[in-house]
């Protein structure tokens, strides 16, 4: 179950790694500063990555 768990999270959490970076890089390309709302889902993306590795590293902890 603990094995299914960490493969579950380290799924998530490279979901959540692509669509942060694809932000950065869509906020790169511009020539404009990235909007409030942009810059919000960067910020919320980044707390839920921080999350998913915490508990990543408390699965591994557990076997």
């Amino acid at each position: 179950m603990a094995q299914q768990a960490e493969a579950d999270l380290s799924s998530l959490l490279e979901r959540l790694k692509a669509a942060q970076r694809e932000l950065l890089l869509t906020a790169a390309k511009s020539t404009a500063l990235p909007s409030d709302g942009m810059l919000r889902k960067i910020s919320e993306l980044e707390g839920a990555i921080a999350a998913a590795e915490a508990l990543i590293q408390e699965e591994g902890h557990r076997r």
